[in-house]
């Protein structure tokens, strides 16, 4: 459920720039040894390899681009990283749960706050697209109604902000930091969005894109067994990718990047299911690196596979292509569940490990004692 800043309109951002940008200076940071120099070609292909590292003292923020939309934007933000050019700047304006701005290279000098957000600017044509100002969208900052006005300076953006769909040049999508943007638009800020205290950019690096595991394994790569490491004692799975290969492909990449690691079996009905594979339960809880690759899988229904003991099967809504990453192990045969939910493997060892869930005490299918995934691991 994405949170709407109603108060965050066109209007108010639009005061995120001030006036008189004549008189402002452009800093010319020192180029980082060994580092290409800043009009190092750069092609809209390269683009869609990179992605880009934002470390600040809050933590690090990790985007991709969309050189296919906003070419000039990427290509410039590449440029100007591996240059430098935003180390030592900070982010200066924020709006709580709405945005947060920084690049503007005034920041890495002792520069009078009044001109914090002048510098960088009028150097780009608007690249305008489809692209929605959705939570996580990185768009370039423009002056108000002076077209062709972007520059080095961008935002953020904390939660959906519609209104500026069209507007402004959005060139790329936060895939992992979400928390440190929420962080960094929650800072002290005077009436003018102005941060009282500007969060430090340390650097931003340029580095290839992340690979989704097992994204174009075959069927028989991914014929595996997954060894679940729980409070109370292991549990081996064997992976059917002739039965669900989307799901095991789904099931591999979480385990993989440790996604499942120190969530918890939430649910227990004894003689039914054993449910698990919720980030909700992740302690301590927190954003994973691999929520980028969390998506919805399509339902894959087998009339011939039955929901009986020490089958692992997808959990999901209502919606038939709903399932995402909670899985359940059933306990015992369920007939009703059968061309509904999608097996993907079976227990091969540890079934009695099930009986001890169901020997926890709960409260309705809630078990009072944490039952902890303490890690998922895939057998050498």
């Amino acid at each position: 459920m994405r949170l709407r800043i109603v108060d965050c309109g066109l209007q108010i951002f639009s005061t995120l720039l001030l006036a008189g940008l004549l008189n402002f200076v452009i800093a010319q940071p020192a180029r980082k040894k060994n580092a290409p120099p800043p009009d190092a070609p750069v092609t809209v292909a390269d683009a869609s390899k990179l992605e880009a590292v934002i470390k600040t003292e809050l933590g690090d923020i990790r985007m991709q681009f969309f050189p296919e939309v906003a070419p000039q934007h990427c290509i410039t933000f590449i440029q100007r990283a591996r240059a430098g050019y935003y180390d030592g700047s900070a982010f200066h304006r924020v709006i709580a749960r709405g945005v947060i701005q920084g690049g503007d290279p005034l920041l890495k000098e002792n520069t009078p706050r009044a001109r914090w957000g002048t510098g960088g600017l009028n150097l780009l044509k608007d690249e305008f697209s489809e692209l929605k100002h959705i939570r996580g969208i990185v768009s370039a900052v423009r002056i108000p109604d002076k077209p062709n006005s972007g520059g080095s300076q961008f935002f953020i953006c904390s939660s959906e902000q519609a209104q500026l769909d069209g507007k402004f040049s959005a060139f790329g999508l936060v895939n992992e930091g979400m928390e440190v943007v929420d962080q960094i638009s929650q800072i002290e800020a005077d009436q003018s969005q102005k941060a009282l205290k500007p969060i430090k950019i340390i650097s931003v690096k340029i580095e290839p894109k992340k690979i989704e595991p097992f994204a174009d394994a075959n069927k028989d790569e991914m014929r595996k067994e997954v060894i679940l490491h729980t409070s109370l004692g292991d549990i081996t799975v064997l992976l059917d990718p002739d039965l669900a290969p989307e799901h095991v492909r789904n099931f591999l990449k979480l385990v993989e990047t440790r996604w499942y690691d120190h969530t918890s079996f939430h649910r227990i009905i004894p003689g039914f299911v054993v449910q698990g594979g919720m980030g909700s339960t992740r302690e301590p809880f927190k954003y994973h690196a691999a929520d980028r690759w969390v998506k919805y899988v399509n339902g894959e229904f087998s009339k011939e596979r039955k929901h009986v003991r020490g089958v692992l099967s997808m959990a999901r809504g209502d919606e038939v292509n709903s399932a995402q990453t909670s899985f359940f192990i059933v306990l015992g045969d369920a007939q009703n569940l059968d061309g509904k939910y999608s097996i993907f493997g079976k227990v091969v060892d540890g079934i009695e490990v099930l009986d001890r869930m169901t020997q926890v005490p709960r409260m309705g299918e809630t078990p009072m004692q944490r039952i902890e995934l303490i890690e998922a691991v895939i057998k050498p």
